[in-house]
């Protein structure tokens, strides 16, 4: 068996170019994003051992990533470079109406991933696979990559995560759908986020929206509220955890951070309550500043925060 890390993840990563509302309109803090990759460093500052799977592109940007996870203590040693395609670009931009995303990623080098060239070793060799609806949505062949990677970890009895970040830039509501609902049916833990569900499902209700990903097979679900906090359901039980309040000024990658602490805290043996409390508190801290992976908190500052509580 491969020597892969706990958590394995799976996607594209997005150098982020951030435009902070108090600035002059020109000025860009440049940063890392980009989903997966975003959960594989807020697990790994959490404790984890975490490793990404891949491609970025033979520039400056590839080789920053490639950096950023050294540092990070991510295993990219399945990581590919591709001769000519890019690295993907986003772009944060902040309004009343929250966050956001303009992108540079067509045709980018994560996009260009086949399953014929996925590490499934690699998958089979961890405790939890995740994944998300992004790495689907950005192309045919990154789609049929995540289903021969979701299909390499249930043959090897690997917990399958998955977050439904919707955006419908990438493709059409009703695909999307078919999709994330089918992808749903196949995960053991699902991680969607309230608006994004509402959009899904037509319904409005959080109870409502867990019943329906219930339904649909998955054993956990961790329904991600913003200000409201999460809602955590199984077959037989339901938890509401409030939100641990901050004075935010960026939600990007709070999402992603709630699934890096929230299954960091599983596989630690947390129950899943418990496991959301923490991980609530980390997404929150991780609004504190500008960008997806710079405000992510480490271990003892979530730790300290949940001391105060």
């Amino acid at each position: 068996m491969t020597n892969s890390p706990a958590i394995v993840c799976l996607g594209e990563p997005l150098i982020e170019f951030n435009r902070p509302k108090e600035g002059d309109g020109r000025t860009w803090l440049q940063g890392f994003g980009g989903d997966s990759q975003n959960v594989a460093i807020a697990a790994a500052r959490q404790g984890a051992s975490t490793g990404y799977l891949t491609s970025v592109g033979q520039d400056w940007m590839g080789d920053a990533f490639l950096d950023l996870w050294k540092s990070e203590g991510v295993d990219a040693s399945r990581v590919t470079r591709h001769p000519t395609a890019p690295t993907g670009v986003s772009f944060v931009t902040h309004s009343a109406a929250g966050h956001k995303f303009d992108y540079l990623r067509k045709n980018s080098a994560a996009s260009l991933m086949t399953p014929e060239t996925l590490a499934t070793d690699y998958i089979a060799g961890a405790k939890v696979f995740h994944l998300s609806a992004i790495g689907q949505a950005i192309s045919e062949n990154a789609r049929q990559t995540c289903d021969a990677a979701i299909a390499a970890a249930r043959k090897a009895g690997v917990k399958v995560s998955y977050d439904t970040n919707l955006r419908l830039r990438l493709w059409e509501l009703e695909l999307a759908r078919s999709v994330i609902d089918s992808t749903i049916t196949r995960c053991d833990i699902a991680l969607p986020s309230l608006d994004d569900s509402q959009q899904l499902t037509g319904l409005r209700d959080p109870d409502a929206i867990a019943d329906y990903y219930l339904k649909l097979g998955a054993p956990l679900v961790a329904l991600k509220m913003g200000p409201e906090g999460a809602l955590i359901a199984t077959a037989d039980k339901r938890t509401r955890i409030p939100a641990h309040k901050v004075d935010a000024v960026d939600a990007t990658g709070a999402g992603d951070t709630f699934d890096g602490a929230f299954l960091t805290r599983l596989l630690v043996g947390d129950d899943p309550e418990t496991a959301a409390r923490y991980a609530n508190v980390a997404a929150a801290l991780s609004t504190c500043g500008y960008g997806a992976v710079t405000p992510m908190p480490r271990k003892a500052d979530v730790l300290t925060a949940l001391r105060r509580v």
